[in-house]
C-alpha cells in the first residue's frame, strides 16, 4: 500500500511540474514575443529582432525553470554541473527550435497551412523540452 501512494504521490508532483513548466513557458514565449515586437518598433530588422527574443525567452526560461519548475534537481550556483546544466538547457532550446521548424517547413512542403503546422509544431516542441529538461537537464528532479 506504501508503494501504491508513492506512485500517486511521484503522479502527482510530476502533474503539478508539468502545469509549472507550461506557464514558465507562457512567461517566456511572453517575453519572446514581447521583446520581438518593441525591437520591432524601435527599427531593429526583423531577424535580429525575433533571435534576441528567442534567447531573451530563453534565460526567462531558465532562470524560472532552474528556480522554480526544477529547483529541486538544479546544481548549486557557481558550480561545475550548474554550467552543464546551462549548456544542456541552452542545447534542449535548440532541439526545440530544430523540431518546430522541421515540423513547419515539412507541413508546409505537404501543402499544409503554415499556421496548423506551427501549432502542432508548438504543442510537440513543448513536450520535447520539457522531456529533456526533466530527464536531461535537471534530471535529479524527475524522481
Amino acid at each position: 500500500m506504501q508503494s501504491a501512494l508513492r506512485l500517486i504521490a511521484s503522479v502527482r508532483r510530476g502533474e503539478v511540474r508539468w502545469v509549472n513548466y507550461l506557464l514558465a513557458s507562457a512567461l517566456a514565449l511572453g517575453s519572446d514575443a514581447g521583446l520581438f515586437l518593441l525591437l520591432l518598433d524601435a527599427g531593429l530588422a526583423p531577424v535580429p529582432a525575433s533571435a534576441t527574443g528567442y534567447c531573451a525567452g530563453i534565460l526567462v526560461h531558465w532562470l524560472i525553470s532552474s528556480r522554480l519548475v526544477f529547483a529541486d534537481g538544479a546544481a548549486a550556483r557557481g558550480t561545475g554541473e550548474r554550467h552543464r546544466q546551462k549548456l544542456l538547457f541552452v542545447g534542449s532550446a535548440v532541439v526545440g527550435l530544430a523540431v518546430t521548424t522541421a515540423i513547419v517547413g515539412g507541413g508546409s512542403a505537404l501543402g499544409l497551412d503554415p499556421r496548423l503546422a506551427k501549432l502542432v509544431a508548438i504543442i510537440v516542441s513543448f513536450q520535447t523540452t520539457y522531456l529533456l529538461r526533466r530527464h536531461i537537464v535537471f534530471r535529479a528532479a524527475a524522481g
